[in-house]
């Protein structure tokens, strides 16, 4: 058995929208029930197998830049 951990997640309405959409399109395509958390999980799955790419490196990049400036403004 695989080892498993638990994350919380706390993502932009926008983001979790997106995920929803695209959750419907797959159960549509796939004709099986599709959860955001599958969705979830095969998106970062798939994000880190693709490790080198620079578009994903920019969004890691962005998102830690926006993280620290919050971070900063309530110190």
């Amino acid at each position: 058995m695989k080892s498993k951990s638990r994350v919380l997640l706390i993502l932009p309405q926008e983001i979790v929208d997106r995920a929803r959409v695209f959750a419907g399109k797959a159960m549509i395509a796939l004709k099986l029930p599709v959860s955001l958390q599958i969705v979830f999980r095969a998106l970062i799955e798939h994000g880190l197998k693709r490790g080198g790419d620079q578009a994903l490196l920019a969004s890691v990049a962005s998102e830690a830049t926006a993280v620290h400036k919050r971070r900063s403004r309530a110190d």
